[in-house]
């Protein structure tokens, strides 16, 4: 399994030789991006770093013009960091030469585009198959390891069937197959979901977060959908004008937003549907599961913690798998987390009454 690090990485843009270098400097002197702009130069990336741990998806958001699309291809060497590294499986990318960094693309990376790029003239499995051509593996081999593929990504009796007969989702499913069928450590998904419609789009997030419980591959998602975000991130990073504002976990930028900026970008986001009880959870209460009322795990959805606090005249307990008690929620803490008495549940004693 491989780490993958960014390890204060710029990229910029110059009109001339040298430019990009003094840009760099320039920002590191606390020059704005507006600034450089004005000179004919545009830094795109600024000062990223971050760490990806084997089996985590991260998920890079920002609105369109942030820098994630950019970041995302230096971490496969499509384009050279101005400075800074990036380090994959103990490899600097930064330091290969153009043919190592080819053929760490074709054996370790693997990418899932925004818009499917499937070849309209081959088969589903041809197709499926085109990573493992480009490496050199024998016809027999990659066509049976594409087989395998599209059986993962439920596309089984699919194979003979051309591009053009299959829906956005299904074809989406055949990117995702050729990416795994090379088994790649690390896989980059820019924007990989977004031309989908929204029920598809959500199959797919289901897919991808199926697949990944068997594969436990290394993943790098790119998004400007929070609610996408929060939904696959085990990791989450958010870029604005080409830095990286705020990392952490779903809950940690869902209640401690880094800034006003990350604060108005989440305040349309439902609480309930994304943290789980151990966002809200406090020191085990006395009697809280004494009556042998009903408990939650840590990794219980708010929403579904809500419902049994209406249920219960006490504190909710919150138990481990082993179903030792870990924790409690109160319900006046509830309410308060929720931040909206409309949408809390109702009080026990009105229930009982």
């Amino acid at each position: 399994m491989s780490t993958l690090q960014a390890e204060h990485v710029y990229k910029v843009f110059g009109r001339r030789p040298g430019d990009a270098a003094a840009a760099v400097r320039a920002l590191r002197s606390g020059a704005g991006r507006d600034e450089l702009r004005a000179d004919g130069t545009t830094a795109a990336v600024i000062d990223a770093s971050f760490r990806v741990e084997p089996g985590e998806i991260f998920v890079v958001m920002g609105l369109s013009g942030s820098g994630k699309s950019t970041l995302l291809r230096m971490l496969n060497g499509l384009l050279e960091p101005t400075e800074g590294r990036i380090l994959f499986d103990g490899q600097d990318l930064t330091s290969l030469s153009r043919r190592e960094l080819r053929h760490v693309r074709s054996t370790k990376i693997s990418m899932v585009f925004q818009h499917f790029a499937l070849f309209p003239h081959r088969s589903v499995l041809e197709n499926a198959a085109y990573g493992l051509e480009v490496q050199g593996v024998a016809r027999e081999e990659r066509l049976r390891r594409a087989a395998e593929a599209l059986e993962l990504c439920g596309l089984a009796g699919w194979e003979a069937s051309w591009p053009d007969e299959l829906s956005g989702g299904m074809q989406q499913r055949v990117g995702l197959a050729r990416a795994l069928a090379t088994d790649a450590d690390l896989l980059l998904m820019d924007e990989s979901f977004s031309a989908l419609d929204p029920l598809i789009r959500r199959d797919m997030q289901d897919q991808l977060l199926e697949l990944q419980q068997r594969l436990k591959k290394t993943i790098v998602f790119i998004t400007h959908d929070l609610n996408e975000a929060m939904r696959l991130g085990d990791g989450i990073a958010v870029m604005r004008d080409g830095r990286i504002v705020q990392q952490g976990t779903a809950e940690d930028i869902l209640t401690r937003p880094a800034d006003d900026y990350v604060a108005s970008f989440i305040q349309d986001v439902d609480r309930s549907r994304v943290l789980t009880a151990d966002a809200v959870m406090t020191d085990p209460v006395a009697g809280s599961c004494a009556c042998g009322c009903p408990s939650v795990t840590a990794d219980t959805p708010i929403a579904d913690l809500c419902a049994v606090s209406a249920r219960v005249p006490h504190a909710v307990a919150v138990t481990d798998e082993a179903g030792v008690v870990v924790g409690s929620v109160p319900q006046d803490r509830l309410v308060a987390f929720i931040g909206d008495e409309d949408r809390a549940p109702v009080r026990c004693a009105e229930v009982a009454a």
